[in-house]
């Protein structure tokens, strides 16, 4: 592996790979080239090949990757090859319906805890899953070897549960508070802004027809009279 740093959109481009190549696997497919790979699904070929070469030569000249033995690199690249525990802060619709996914397991993530501070909600299950009451936040993360925490709270509580988060030790945080937090650079903080995605798509819809995605009318060739 290459000492410089990979970015986050490498290793984003990453677990969509290994989805793709999961998925050939599935369809009995023992080999693939990165051309089939990017037109099978609507991918850059150089790309694949530029971010697959951080991180070593897995393919063979001629034949391609072997689709088992670059899922597993993949696999442990991302940190996949072993079980992480999770918790969710906010046992409200977000939370709740975050709790119930059946996708986390295959990805092998697993929902150890939701957390909340209404009394009436504590000790109920959603999905299998535990209601604790936050006041022990701490101690519910040293004994369910938490490592990643989901912020699913209202936006006027989310860096307060940020900073009870990191209090702990948990150095991995997805955020779905629409409001930006702020954590020290020990801590790997991704923000989920599901309203700023659909007002992006709203921008589209508004859009005149036939403009571009920079809002720019396409010119028209055509011979000058």
């Amino acid at each position: 592996m290459k000492s410089e740093k990979i970015s986050e959109l490498t290793t984003n481009r990453l677990s969509v790979y290994l989805r793709c190549l999961n998925d050939l696997a599935a369809a009995g497919e023992k080999t693939v080239s990165s051309d089939k790979l990017a037109k099978r699904f609507h991918l850059n070929s150089a790309q694949i090949r530029k971010d697959l070469a951080n991180f070593g030569e897995f393919g063979v000249r001629g034949v391609g990757y072997t689709i088992e033995t670059l899922c597993d690199h993949l696999t442990k690249i991302l940190g996949l090859n072993k079980e992480h525990r999770v918790c969710i802060i906010g046992a409200g619709r977000l939370g709740t319906a975050l709790a119930d996914y059946h996708g986390f397991k295959k990805a092998n993530f697993t929902v150890a805890a939701l957390f909340d501070s209404d009394t009436k909600k504590i000790g109920k299950k959603v999905g299998g899953v535990v209601i604790f009451d936050i006041k022990n936040f701490a101690s519910a993360v040293k004994r369910d070897k938490i490592e990643v925490a989901v912020i699913a709270v209202p936006a006027e509580f989310a860096q307060a549960v940020l900073e009870r988060i990191v209090k702990a030790g948990i150095k991995a945080v997805m955020n779905f508070a629409p409001i930006p937090l702020k954590a020290s650079c020990d801590v790997k903080l991704k923000t989920i802004d599901l309203t700023t995605s659909l007002e992006s798509l709203s921008y589209f819809l508004a859009k005149p027809l036939g403009e571009n995605n920079l809002g720019v009318k396409p010119k028209v060739k055509g011979r000058r009279k």
